[in-house]
């Protein structure tokens, strides 16, 4: 198929490992080995799946491995080893790994782990245990102190490790097979790989790389004479892009090997007696010609059954002659073409195919159907028990009943239940029993647990500046006509002089005026609570009867403020679950009749949360926090108001990933000026007849969401 989507030349080779290894266990029975498999374990950690080998001997280094993108899997090599767990296949399914293949092929044992999607993972050796971690996609496993690492990465989205990794050198080559190669070598094999089909060319994206700048160009590779005529590689954000252009028919194939990787674009030759071009047809069968005239189908059918060796049963309705020719066509194909020029169908069962007319095979289907129908109403009625582990009885049987035109049951069955034991009793024919059977032991399972985690911050931050000067000026002789002789600017006077006399000696005014950092205002009311950065001076004559009194105050004060809280709840998969912690704050409230009840509101942080765990092995999370707060200084009529803040959301996650769900700024500033009418609006000079005041308020909330899906834990040592 043109520009058809390339499979990687390794998954060829896992996909006949199984097969192979089948056909070599039943041709020879298994030799003793020096080493063997003895058991395998999966368990899950903070997202990462630990998958345990324990060998009967310990390994002198990591086992060879590589991976494989479509399918993705990823295949470990066992030198004189054998499997010592008695079985082949181990269904797993938890987070990304769905099974694992143990294959014994000689003195040699091959495990393939059967992913959903590429995954990177990590190998080391613990004494007589294989550790292989496999981290899902956006992380990396843990570090550890490994004798050995092997990466699995091909066509891996996450996001590289800090440092990330670098293009060496892009090479080009012909092959033996006049096929163009494209081989890049990378810094590290843990680079991220992603292969797409853009219009007529091929994009290959390697994330979180750099290129230098001596291979940032573009290459004409024409005189190769391969199906490539160019390829350009530059760099992209973090990214290093490589557009490979072929031309005519082609089809591709990309692998990896250790920190090379390599891109083979194959011409595809253009075969006019192919209905199908390239190598991925949909007819595998061997190829034949067929050159007839007139013949008669019957004829022709048992020719094809005697290139096939299949057995071929024809109906007696199939009668007729026809014309044809074939040449180099799969038999499959062939069959089918025959098939459809005299309007028959096939059904096939092991090596024996039925050919008939469509409304014939049809017809007898249906009388088989009938007949198992009338079976079923004929055959006797039994009656069997199953013990529910993990759900009530009540639930299954509503679940089988649910509905009529749907129910597992025939029209003789009938299901109850008994609480006490949490059994439910079938009585049905057999096979229907099977059904019930296997539907019940495919629901029976025990829930998978979430332990959610929500931090709700609250950070304030407040600022404060004030700055202002008093001035004062004195005069005894005033105070000689009667009078009080003062003078000032301000908000307060700085001296009094009665009866033309300062009331208090020189060292009294000076030790009273002049005052230090850290100590209280003794004139006056200060500008500020306190007198912290408060500086006043006095100026008199010798006659003490004139004097001149400036205060200077300045002060600034910055306050910084955190509150953490951090509810947790644990529950099951698609089961609501809610936390909530805080006060109930009681009011009277009136009744109909007039008198008076005591009513509570609530004012707590609660946490409410439904999780699902998706087939992927994400999160999704129908999540709502309240967190509210009395606030008993602005209380009216003895009920405080409450401050209520909350949030309400539905997200997808990964699974130990940490997530913002909601946030809230708040931000307040303001100025106060007090200042004396006209001077204090006068330039320069006007200073000292002001004062400033500055306030800055800023809240911040922010709420996070971690869920992590628990399970069995893996000691590691």
């Amino acid at each position: 198929m043109k520009n058809g989507i390339g499979v990687l030349l390794a998954a060829l080779c896992v996909a006949l490992a199984p097969v192979q290894a089948a056909r070599a266990q039943q041709a020879a029975p298994a030799q003793a080995q020096a080493n063997q498999i003895e058991s395998l374990e999966v368990a899950e950690q903070g997202g990462t799946l630990y998958v345990r080998l324990a060998l009967k001997q310990p390994l002198a280094a990591v086992p060879a491995s590589f991976s494989v993108a479509n399918p993705a899997r990823i295949a470990f090599d066992f030198p004189g080893t054998g499997n010592g767990l008695g079985r082949t296949l181990q269904s797993i399914d938890q987070g990304d790994l769905r099974s694992a293949n143990i294959v014994q092929v000689g003195d040699r044992t091959r495990l393939v782990l059967n992913l959903v999607k590429v995954s990177p993972y990590e190998t080391r050796i613990d004494g007589r245990n294989l550790i292989i971690a496999i981290s899902p996609t956006g992380k990396s496993a843990a570090p550890e102190t490994a004798v050995g690492q092997s990466y699995g990465n091909f066509s891996d989205a996450r996001a590289a490790a800090p440092g990330g990794s670098s293009v060496r050198d892009i090479n080009f080559r012909r092959g033996r097979n006049g096929e163009g190669r494209v081989v890049v070598d990378l810094s590290r094999p843990d680079a991220g790989i992603d292969i797409r089909q853009q219009g007529g060319n091929l994009v290959v994206d390697f994330l979180k790389t750099t290129l230098p700048e001596h291979l940032r160009r573009r290459s004409d590779v024409i005189d190769f004479a391969t199906p490539v005529s160019a390829m350009a590689a530059q760099q992209q954000g973090d990214n290093v892009r490589l557009v490979v252009t072929p031309n005519g028919m082609w089809e591709h194939n990309a692998y990896q090997s250790d920190n090379q990787f390599v891109l083979e674009v194959k011409r595809v030759i253009e075969d006019p007696n192919k209905l199908v071009q390239g190598s991925r047809g949909q007819y595998q069968g061997e190829k034949l010609s067929l050159n007839f005239q007139n013949i008669d189908v019957r004829s022709v059918l048992q020719v094809i059954a005697d290139f096939t060796n299949f057995n071929i049963i024809t109906s007696d309705s199939v009668q007729g002659n026809l014309t044809l020719r074939l040449k180099d066509v799969p038999w499959d194909q062939a069959l089918d073409i025959i098939l459809q020029a005299k309007g028959l169908d096939k059904r096939k069962e092991g090596n024996v195919i039925w050919i008939a007319p469509g409304d014939e095979l049809a017809a007898r289907e249906k009388l088989q159907l009938e007949a198992k129908a009338q079976i079923g109403d004929l055959e006797p009625v039994q009656t069997e028990s199953f013990q529910i582990n993990y759900h009530k009885a009540k639930e299954i049987e509503e679940f089988i009943t649910k509905r009529k035109d749907q129910s597992l049951l025939s029209k003789r069955g009938s299901v109850t239940h008994d609480d006490r034991t949490n059994k439910v009793f079938v009585s049905d024919v057999s096979i229907r029993l099977r059904e019930v059977r296997k539907l019940i032991s495919e629901i029976d399972v025990p829930p998978r647990q979430v332990l959610i985690e929500a931090r709700i911050v609250e950070a304030n931050k407040t600022f404060a500046r004030d700055l202002g000067v008093r001035l004062g000026f004195g005069n005894a002789k005033v105070a000689n006509l009667g009078g009080l002789g003062r003078l000032g600017f301000g908000k307060s006077e700085f001296a009094t002089v009665a009866d033309g006399k300062i009331t208090t000696s020189p060292d009294q005014v000076l030790n009273s005026t002049v005052r230090r950092i850290g100590e209280d205002a003794t004139s006056g009311d200060g500008f500020l609570p306190n007198g912290y950065g408060s500086l006043a001076l006095t100026l008199f004559n010798k006659g003490l009867t004139r004097f001149l009194n400036l205060e200077l105050q300045a002060l600034e004060s910055d306050g910084r403020g955190r509150v953490v809280s951090s509810p947790r709840v644990l529950t099951a998969n698609q089961v609501e679950a809610s936390i909530e912690q805080g006060t109930e704050i009681p009011y009277q409230q009136a009744t109909s009749s007039g008198a008076t009840s005591v009513s509570f509101k609530k004012a707590v942080l609660s946490l409410k949360v439904t999780p699902q765990i998706t087939p992927d092995g994400r999160l999704q999370l129908k999540v709502e926090v309240n967190k509210d707060r009395p606030l008993f200084e602005a209380a009216l009529l003895g009920v405080p108001p409450i401050e209520t803040k909350n949030v309400k959301s539905e997200v997808l996650i990964d699974n130990g990933g940490t997530v913002v769900i909601g946030g809230i700024y708040e931000e307040e500033e303001t100025t106060n000026i007090d200042r004396v009418p006209v001077l204090g609006e006068l330039p320069v000079v006007g200073g000292l007849f002001r004062t400033t005041r500055k306030d800055s308020n800023r809240k911040e909330l922010l709420v996070f969401i971690t869920p992590r899906i628990v399970a069995d834990a893996l000691t590691l040592r």
